[in-house]
């Protein structure tokens, strides 16, 4: 791959192989980290792939000129610079309730500094290509996540029951019929509401990945018609 006479020495052809090959096979994982609901999805797994493959590449072949005329590592700078802006990054992001927000742009930050270092050491082809597959990622990708994935809303329940023989399956049943999918189900006794009382109540928590069309009202409603369900909390 690298020039016989000059290890040190990389091909356009090849630095376009190692940077597209980081793009799809950090996209393939963040695809199914997406699927699976995670907050750092697609596009944050394929920056933070580019990047980095940037930077090895920066690393290996972005010095050559200074490694023969002294014995001084520029390299130990950049590594410094891509350690610091970690405090930057995880000033974008968000915590609220069970969502996370800001990864993606942390992830930019961290990839337009890989991009900078790159500029500053002539290795203006990388950087710039590097630039291309990061727009795509940003502009194109985020269409498609909109269109695949964004489709569904992961919705938090929690449903106080009397716990009677086929109470889950009414309850999926419910649920499938609006067109949801339970990503997670627990189920835990809850002491009776008074002494007299000889039913068991049982307290349902569901995390749902749900349509956007379909109404949280609604679906509260029908979750509270649910034979043997008593109360319904959403959040």
């Amino acid at each position: 791959m690298a020039n016989a006479v000059n290890p040190w020495f990389i091909d356009p052809i090849h630095i376009t192989i190692r940077l597209v090959l980081a793009f799809l096979l950090g996209g393939f994982i963040g695809f199914e980290r997406e699927q699976s609901s995670h907050a750092a999805g697609m596009r944050t797994h394929i920056l933070v792939c580019v990047g980095s493959t940037l930077i090895m590449l920066l690393s290996i072949y972005g010095f050559s000129e200074f490694t023969s005329v002294t014995m001084r590592d520029p390299a130990r700078l950049a590594a410094q610079v891509i350690s610091g802006i970690g405090f930057l990054g995880a000033g974008t992001i968000m915590f609220t309730g069970k969502s996370i927000t800001g990864l993606t742009t942390a992830a930019s930050l961290w990839v337009v500094a890989a991009i900078g270092l790159a500029i500053g050491a002539g290795f203006y082809y990388a950087a710039a290509l590097t630039v291309i597959l990061v727009l795509i990622s940003l502009f194109v990708l985020n269409q498609v996540e909109k269109k695949y994935f964004r489709a569904k809303k992961v919705r938090h329940f929690k449903l106080k029951a009397v716990d009677t023989p086929s109470l889950l399956a009414r309850v999926s049943t419910m649920v499938a019929r609006q067109g949801g999918d339970i990503q997670k189900l627990s189920v835990e006794e809850l002491p009776s509401e008074n002494e007299n009382d000889s039913a068991n109540l049982v307290l349902i928590t569901l995390t749902l990945r749900m349509s956007k069309d379909v109404k949280l009202l609604q679906t509260v409603e029908d979750l509270k018609h649910v034979e043997g369900v008593k109360a319904v909390a959403c959040d």
